[in-house]
């Protein structure tokens, strides 16, 4: 069991979080962030750029485990050169001078844009098939899913040359029980076309939090990427109807009742024992209201 935790991008969305739930369970922490915020629950705050070695040593100080999140999270507000190289220095930084200092259990926040859906081409591409698994071949023609391939491959590497454990973590859209993810839910309902590079797909803060905890319970060594995402979709119709009209040509390897979410957890469940318990509560099924609103947009079918 670990006793103190270095979080990487302690101040974000998922970092507070994390943060949260460590000191919930009463497990010391050390926070990485850019700027100090003031009012982080850690016992350690370190200001820095997670890529510089001195600033992650110091971070590291009594860590016996990691949990990285410190990246850009997205290709839309910085060159491509910045995404790429930020998100995979720092990942690099950050668990080789764990395993330097002896840390065995690491997690790291990967992507649903490891897949290339969300970023990639216009017309978006469409899944080979689903539900979508961690095999499935990736489809990236952008700097952001590209730096996430590499970071699994990183992982994959430390774990070697580290003996640790490593899990990344695919992330969905993110957000919790508050305007965010209440609004974005919102607006895929009345344009569902908009949700179709995502499938459809979120995850609950609290929920992204506690599978960072449980990652860093995997026995290593070894490296292991994981999807996450909650059982239902975020709009309130059927998703077979929703990924004939928007992905035609994915093949539907099972089926997929009510609103199923279109992406295969097992891993997760199998690796983490992680099943999603937060859910957003949302209106049912209507393929009536489908319809209005697919009158009044333009199909979404590249």
């Amino acid at each position: 069991m670990v006793t103190r935790v270095l979080v990487t991008g302690a101040a974000g969305r998922i970092g507070r979080a994390v943060l949260a739930l460590l000191a919930e369970r009463d497990i010391a922490a050390n926070a990485l962030v850019l700027e100090d915020p003031g009012d982080l629950p850690a016992r350690l705050v370190v200001t820095g750029d997670a890529a510089d070695t001195d600033t992650v040593r110091a971070a590291l100080d009594g860590a016996d485990a990691v949990i990285h999140l410190a990246a850009i999270p997205t290709p839309q507000h910085n060159t491509p050169q910045e995404v790429f190289t930020t998100n995979t220095l720092t990942t690099f930084t950050v668990l080789e001078e764990a395993g330097r200092a002896g840390v065995r259990h690491a997690a790291v926040a990967g992507s649903w844009g490891v897949t290339g859906l969300p970023w990639s081409g216009d017309p978006a591409p469409h899944p080979s098939y689903v539900p979508v698994d961690e095999a499935m071949t990736p489809q990236v023609e952008d700097a952001y899913g590209l730096s996430k391939q590499v970071d699994e491959t990183t992982a994959t590497m430390m774990a070697r040359r580290h003996s640790m454990s490593v899990i990344c973590l695919r992330y969905p859209f993110v957000g919790g029980f508050d305007e965010r993810l209440r609004a974005h839910a919102a607006r895929l309902t009345a344009q569902p076309a908009a949700g179709a590079r995502d499938l459809w797909t979120y995850l609950e803060v609290r929920d992204a939090a506690r599978a960072a905890l449980l990652a860093l319970d995997v026995p290593g060594p070894g490296a292991h990427a994981v999807h996450l995402c909650a059982p239902e979709t975020l709009v309130p119709f059927p998703t077979e109807e929703l990924l004939r009209r928007y992905h035609p040509t994915a093949r539907l390897l099972r089926p997929l009742p009510g609103r199923t979410a279109p992406v295969d957890t097992t891993a997760a469940r199998r690796l983490l024992g992680f099943t999603a318990e937060h859910l957003l509560d949302g209106p049912s099924e209507s393929g009536s209201d489908f319809d209005a609103q697919e009158r009044r947009i333009r199909p979404f079918i590249g």
